[in-house]
């Protein structure tokens, strides 16, 4: 605010315009509850609240609330524009401020000086910052539970944990992950995610295969269950496991504990034999056959992937890439624009956005600007006229010597 003290008996007041309120910043914070990141694609645009006007007698206005948005753990933070890693958000609690409020403006208390002791100049709050994300999820899960389509991949979750899963008699029923918690005891509990289905070139993409795939790289332990009534339950084996290798090697070097269900069929225990006999060719020590149906073995699995996991050592933390500007904020670009020119660049735009113009001061603070980033000079050697009209954000200017 641009304001001067009124009051009897004081001619001189002195300048007394409060500072603005900083603007709300947008924050990415980890919600335990969310599964997925459903609520973002209804809507994509969201906006912080600005802060409130400064006031007279040096009052400064109230700064504004960050806007908060939550998102599930696992939740991957790229920049859109060049697909940097920005944050990486896997634990109940953890932030990323996103975008950050712009700071509240100067009232023209700031610029008394002796020779200038009634200002006629405030600033303008600087703009907050604009970006545009890409939000990524990778479930975190100790136990993942891959197979072809139908294999009774859901229905396994449903008979080890509460979850809730959708099961129908045929392919693809899931589209997209379920998580559940299962209790092996009293102090101990595991996450199992029931990945959807995998097909052939899943690693390519078919059949939504990379939406799959990538759910599966945040997984310690694999439970690999085979459709018992299927064709041919080991060209099935070996088929997913191709695919694994094929979208990411470590996803093969992981361990897996191999299940036939559907054993409460006769077909399945007629053929259970076999099956086993073709696994144990295929590298498979200790194959199992249960029926998620009737629930036989299935704690029997999940104390053998709960084994599997507590042989793994602890995960390492992974270091995330520090995100650095690839261009410089004062740098600035000159180009013809019309019969004009269009000056850009984030330091000169974000000046240009603070600038009272209604006032001469601020004015000639703006100029001040343009000769401290040498943006004169460089006019100047463009080829710059005495009266051309220079562009600057969304401000037409005039050019004058």
């Amino acid at each position: 605010m641009m304001h001067f003290r009124r009051e009897r008996f004081v001619p001189r007041g002195g300048p007394d315009g409060g500072d603005g309120g900083r603007g709300g910043s947008v924050v990415l914070a980890v919600e335990s509850s969310m599964r997925t990141l459903y609520n973002f694609r209804r809507q994509k645009k969201f906006e912080a609240d600005e802060g409130r006007p400064g006031g007279p007698n040096n009052r400064s206005g109230r700064g504004a609330k960050d806007l908060v948005l939550k998102v599930p753990a696992g939740t991957l933070v790229y920049d859109a524009k060049t697909g940097n890693l920005l944050a990486d958000l896997v634990k109940d609690g953890d932030t990323y401020e996103a975008v950050r409020g712009g700071r509240g403006g100067r009232g023209n208390q700031h610029f008394a000086n002796s020779r200038n002791q009634a200002p006629r100049i405030a600033e303008k709050g600087a703009p907050g910052e604009e970006k545009t994300l890409r939000l990524e999820l990778k479930l975190i899960a100790d136990i993942g539970i891959v197979g072809v389509p139908n294999a009774g991949k859901s229905t396994l979750l449903s008979a080890l944990t509460n979850a809730k899963p959708r099961i129908a008699n045929y392919p693809f029923t899931t589209l997209e992950p379920n998580l559940g918690v299962a209790a092996l005891d009293e102090e101990t509990s595991l996450v199992l995610a029931d990945i959807p289905g995998l097909i052939e070139g899943a690693h390519t993409g078919k059949g939504l295969g990379h939406d799959f795939l990538r759910h599966i790289q945040r997984t310690r332990v694999l439970i690999h269950l085979l459709d018992g009534m299927a064709e041919d339950p080991l060209a099935d084996f070996t088929q997913i496991n191709s695919e694994l290798a094929l979208f990411d090697t470590q996803l093969a070097a992981k361990p897996q504990v191999v299940a036939v269900n559907k054993l409460d069929l006769p077909d399945v225990q007629a053929r259970w034999p076999e099956l086993q006999a073709g696994l144990h060719k295929l590298g498979v020590k200790d194959p199992l056959a249960i029926s998620a149906v009737s629930g036989q073995d299935v704690r029997r699995l999940l104390g053998r992937a709960a084994d599997e996991l507590l042989a793994l050592p602890e995960p390492a933390a992974e270091a995330l890439p520090i995100y650095r500007p690839e261009t410089d904020p004062s740098e600035f670009e000159i180009r013809r624009e019309g019969d004009g020119w269009r000056l850009s660049g984030p330091a000169l735009e974000r000046a240009a956005a603070m600038t009272y113009w209604e006032h001469d001061q601020s004015v000639r603070r703006f100029q001040r600007i343009l000769r401290q980033l040498q943006v004169d000079v460089a006019m100047r050697e463009k080829g710059v006229r005495d009266g051309d009209t220079v562009y600057i954000g969304e401000y037409e200017l005039e050019w004058k010597e």
